[in-house]
């Protein structure tokens, strides 16, 4: 394994603070760099710079933490390569390995254990054009898919896409987030419940307990 090595933003160990393991200690695995830019982001410090890491180096630190969950995010972590093998090793440690990504780039190599936390890019987002639809197939009723709203025109694009592609067919938990600072919280549940929709809305837990702190 000494030949992988990557480029990390930073690896710390907090609650999760979205998906369906919303509130779970789980040690995030942050890697440098993303080819898309959402008007949203709220990572651009991840874009640049980094640590170079050896895949041993950063196994032990994981392991450091004693936790059962990891987090594999970025940036978009399937932009290097070496994030693969990354995921195969944790999920060889017996750690439920989920990977957050943009959905902008192939998944169908992403070990089979892991969990994907796919992200369906809206108009709103300024970057729909990066979606790689290919990847709807490759998703299993393990895996999540998740749309960030910024307005309304946003949430009946992601109705639509729901029907077009058959996603609620998948079993994958459908999940829609409210762009914070553009979209309320509480018009999005209406929206929802009105609709009746099959999803499950989340906020960010990690941002109302610590804000835009880093490493949290």
């Amino acid at each position: 394994m000494s030949e992988h090595s990557l480029r990390i933003t930073e690896i710390f160990y907090s609650l999760q603070g979205e998906t369906t393991t919303a509130g779970l200690p789980t040690v995030f695995v942050r890697l440098t760099g993303c080819p898309l830019r959402c008007g949203y982001c709220d990572t651009e410090y991840a874009f640049y710079g980094g640590e170079k890491r050896t895949l041993e180096a950063i196994l032990s630190e994981v392991a450091g933490h004693a936790a059962h969950y990891v987090t594999v995010t970025g940036g978009e972590p399937l932009a290097q390569p070496n994030c693969l093998p990354l995921l195969s090793a944790l999920c060889d440690r017996g750690y439920r390995v989920s990977l957050e990504t943009s959905g902008a780039l192939p998944i169908a190599e992403v070990d089979s254990r892991v969990h994907i936390i796919l992200d369906i890019k809206t108009p709103g987002s300024g970057e729909v054009s990066k979606n790689h639809w290919d990847n709807i197939p490759v998703l299993t009723a393990k895996d999540e898919i998740k749309f960030v709203l910024c307005d309304r025109a946003d949430y009946d694009w992601a109705r639509m896409t729901i029907d077009r592609y058959r996603l609620a067919d998948i079993g994958a938990e459908l999940l829609f987030s409210p762009s914070q600072g553009q979209l309320q919280a509480r018009q999005l549940a209406d929206w929802v419940l009105e609709d009746k929709l099959p999803v499950r809305m989340q906020l960010q837990l990690h941002k109302y307990l610590w804000g835009d702190e880093q490493g949290r």
